[in-house]
């Protein structure tokens, strides 16, 4: 392919006002990575919190290695449909145009692999490729058949804690000579494996929460006196203080387990978050804040909404289990502020974004930071955007303490000391005054970021365009254009700025539309050739095979078959029309519809 605009436009990144620190940091790591000729590793990893502008991390990586042709990898549907957006020129909120990147066309041309609705010439015409990993995985999969190994010079994996796993490391096995960034808001997958590739740039907690980029953080632990188990080897009935709560916690699965399940244990937890949420309502005056609880299985997803609802909130639960119309209904209850408590067993992860909630409630275990440190980055998504100390922008996690949530940093060796700092603080229990022993409140101390740490404090103003209907007898406006004329403005420089900025298509968009419209019009010329002859639709006259077929289906079958051909396409291969194929189909319809007409009703009156 010719060169792309990653590499012929010159975008306006450094400096530009409306791009937020990370991200501009982010692409300077990434060109320094990309000039970097001493360099022998071909993969780098970006960490950086939720909320701090990833998508349009992801969305500025090309310029930053002069792509040829990049490949996004999303974990997952949903995402891969967020970062299409932000690549589509069409919509008013693509990246590049809402923050000034790109001030004009060209765009990069995107494409996303979605089924049959994209083919390989949209993807040889394409500069950037978006997909979810499930459309490159399987043994015999077509794309990665049909795809050249050089055909991408950069992947871009989001979630890249993923990107360890066999499906995406395909990916990388493929594509031997392409670049790789991983970017994820957590290093370590949940299995505890490492996200591949050295950390070049990663934007601590902290700092984030400073900006206003995510909210400040509180946590509730809940730490007994003493509590009261049966041990299960023997039925003993055993009362143990809370030091050896912390212990078994700590050292025994079965009853960090227990913890979370037993009613005693969860009630505490549902009547703490219950109240920790009634705190944060009634100091905002808002009751659309919620709580999030994250459960072991199916089954204690019921035991967890049954005990908020008992307590009259409205819980609902999603599962992998239930079907995606029953989560889907939850979901939109959710998002229209009918729910006050949400549960899910690792179902609202990557990409889930709804800032009303407010409340962590942890009857999980997890068995490492990661997953954990996901599950609270889903209170952490800001109300009030750059309002760091605004009163809605505050999040608290409730836990009980020998659910052995706070566990020590060993395997996040690679993450930033800062970030180490804010959840060792946020979690831990040791060196604690366990003492008084209802609840333990901590809020982590967050150091200062100034002028040393890099931190510039920028100012934008707002832009406003206002439309006018140019009416030549309403003497305001005649006014109006007197005045621009007695400034200077010639005509065409007011025509230029009354013009009407274009709505930006992509040639995907463009070829799936003409195979739309090539289905409608062969749909319209065979119900008219068949009026031409005199013939009902329904009827089948012309069923000389007593196949059961009307009208209608013999002669659009004729048809389809004979413009398949046209372009040596053989049946159910329609979605891998090209832009010339469907050029040339434009120019011989006339003469295909012709032939068919002659076939079918020679020797018909």
């Amino acid at each position: 392919m010719n060169s792309s605009v990653f590499q012929t436009n010159r975008a306006h990144i450094s400096g530009n006002p409306k791009l937020r620190e990370p991200q501009i940091q982010t692409y300077e790591a990434l060109s320094a990575f990309a000039e970097d000729q001493a360099r022998k590793d071909r993969e780098a990893g970006i960490v950086l919190p939720v909320g701090c502008g990833k998508s349009g991390c992801i969305t500025l990586a090309p310029f930053a290695f002069k792509a040829r042709r990049a490949l996004v990898v999303a974990p997952g549907l949903n995402i891969a449909r967020q970062l299409a957006a932000d690549f589509d020129p069409a919509s008013q909120d693509m990246f590049y145009k809402k923050c000034g990147v790109l001030s004009a066309p060209p765009f990069p041309e995107p494409v996303e692999i979605r089924g049959n609705s994209t083919n390989l010439a949209d993807l040889e015409e394409a500069e950037v490729v978006i997909t979810n990993i499930q459309q490159l995985q399987g043994a015999d999969n077509r794309w990665l058949e049909r795809l050249p190994d050089d055909f991408f010079d950069l992947i871009l994996f989001d979630e890249g804690h993923h990107s360890v796993a066999e499906s995406w490391q395909t990916l990388k096995i493929k594509f031997p000579h392409a670049h790789i960034v991983n970017f994820s808001a957590t290093p370590q997958r949940a299995d505890g494996q490492l996200m591949a590739g050295n950390i070049i740039y990663s934007f601590p907690v902290g700092k984030a929460i400073q900006l206003g980029f995510v909210k400040r953080l509180k946590a509730v632990r809940l730490n007994p006196k003493s509590l009261r188990y049966v041990r299960r080897e023997d039925d003993t009935e055993i009362e143990v203080d809370l030091e050896e709560v912390r212990r078994l916690g700590e050292s025994d699965a079965g009853f960090r387990r227990s913890i979370v399940t037993s009613k005693e244990t969860l009630d505490t937890i549902v009547d703490a978050s219950i109240r920790q949420l009634q705190i944060i309502r009634n100091k905002t005056s808002d009751n659309r804040l919620k709580i999030i609880a994250s459960a072991l299985n199916y089954e204690h997803c019921i035991q967890v909404v049954e005990a908020y609802r008992a307590r009259g909130f409205v819980a609902e639960y999603v599962h992998s289990r239930e079907e995606s119309a029953a989560n889907d209904r939850v979901l939109a209850n959710l998002d229209n502020h009918e729910l006050d408590v949400i549960v899910q067993v690792r179902k609202l992860g990557e990409g889930f974004d709804h800032p009303y909630l407010s409340v962590a409630a942890v009857f999980s275990i997890f068995s490492n930071l990661s997953p954990f440190v996901q599950f609270v980055g889903r209170i952490m998504r800001v109300i009030k955007q750059g309002a760091p100390n605004h009163i809605l922008n505050q999040g608290i996690v409730v836990f009980h303490s020998g659910a052995n949530v706070a566990r020590r940093w060993e395997d996040f060796q690679v993450y930033s000391e800062a970030d180490q700092d804010y959840f060792d603080q946020l979690l831990s229990i040791e060196e604690l005054d366990f003492d008084s022993a209802d609840e333990l409140e901590t809020e982590p101390i967050i150091r200062e970021y100034g002028a040393k740490d890099g931190y510039i404090v920028k100012k934008q103003t707002g832009v406003e365009m206002e439309e006018i209907d140019l009416l030549s007898d309403d003497p305001e406006i005649m006014a109006a254009l007197n005045t621009l004329r007695e400034r200077g403005l010639t005509p065409d420089q007011v025509k230029k700025f009354m013009e009407l900025e274009p709505v930006q298509t992509t040639k995907v968009r463009e070829r799936q539309a003409r195979r739309s419209k090539l289905d409608d019009l062969i749909k319209i010329r065979a119900t008219k050739m068949l009026k031409s002859h005199n013939l009902r639709h329904e009827a089948r006259d012309l069923d000389l095979q007593r196949l059961g077929r009307t009208n209608f289906i013999v002669v659009k079958s004729a048809i389809d078959k004979s413009v398949n051909s046209a372009v040596g396409r053989s049946a159910n291969e329609r979605h891998e029309f090209t832009r010339a194929d469907l050029d040339f189909i434009d120019q011989e319809l006339d003469n295909i519809l012709e032939k068919v007409e002659a076939e079918i009703f020679h020797g018909k009156s």
